[in-house]
């Protein structure tokens, strides 16, 4: 059973501190937002068009940890003040953090809402719990016939994306076209190169997601993009830098995307 430790709220949802059974901790988000920023590809963007938020039975979202800390110590994320204590999350540890948040609003059909998604996007690296991270998607798929899950993923090597189906669609996290900055910027060895993580098809619902966390203009190079990644497979999103002590150590206090998440 997951313990509360603590929460933050903030506008569209909160942030929830978990610890499971052996005194590690997680990270839940529980978030909402209008339905059309759904349709980020045909509006060419992800930004509000006004201050109203929507509601949970518009777009509800579960964002869980697949781990209690992270080993690959990317220089921007938060996670990697916790490296050296990381451990991998079960497949129930994973779906209780989903079933805490949908018992929080009891006055929500999750099969009614416009969309209800699952973000394997908080704590972890989940191709390195890949098992469990495959198990989990299978029970909430399961349990909640509603359910879309994004799973996130840096793309480790010999990694099986063939199950990646309908529902379930696939987020690289690119961050850069520089292969040395990428390496800098997400320092793990194991990880695909550009030109293998081109080479990711699908049967996923939607486009596999690239995403970028860019530093700077170098970071960006359109012949790279236009030569690994298909359009017809990848879109692109573009993320602001979400300051905390492990980016301000690292001096990356600002990437090209100047906005920021309020809370």
């Amino acid at each position: 059973m997951l313990k509360e430790r603590s929460v933050k709220h903030f506008a569209n949802g909160s942030v929830y501190c978990f610890e499971p059974n052996d005194g590690k901790l997680i990270e839940t988000t529980d978030t909402f937002l209008p339905f059309y920023t759904k349709d980020a590809i045909g509006r060419n963007q992800n930004i509000l068009d006004n201050h109203e938020l929507g509601d949970r039975t518009e777009r509800f979202m579960v964002g869980i940890s697949c781990m209690s800390g992270c080993p690959v110590g990317c220089k921007f994320c938060a996670t990697g003040q916790m490296k050296s204590k990381w451990k991998n999350l079960s497949a129930t540890e994973m779906v209780e953090q989903v079933e805490y948040i949908v018992k929080l609003h009891p006055e929500i059909n999750t099969n009614t809402c416009k969309e209800f998604k699952c973000n394997m996007t908080r704590m972890g690296e989940p191709a390195l719990n890949w098992d469990e991270v495959k198990k989990a998607a299978k029970i909430l798929k399961n349990n909640y016939p509603n359910i879309h899950i994004y799973v996130s993923t840096i793309g480790i090597k010999n990694t099986d994306f063939s199950w990646i189906e309908g529902n379930i669609t696939l987020q690289i996290s690119v961050h850069s076209f520089d292969e040395k900055h990428r390496d800098w910027l997400i320092p793990i060895k194991n990880k695909m190169t550009l030109e293998e993580l081109g080479k990711i098809i699908t049967k996923s619902n939607l486009k596999t997601i690239i995403n970028l966390t860019l530093i700077d203009e170098s970071d960006f190079d359109i012949d790279k993009l236009k030569e690994y990644f298909d359009p017809d497979y990848f879109f692109i999103k573009l993320s602001p830098i979400n300051i905390n002590e492990t980016s301000n150590s690292n001096n990356l206090d600002k990437g090209c995307i100047d906005r920021i998440n309020l809370v």
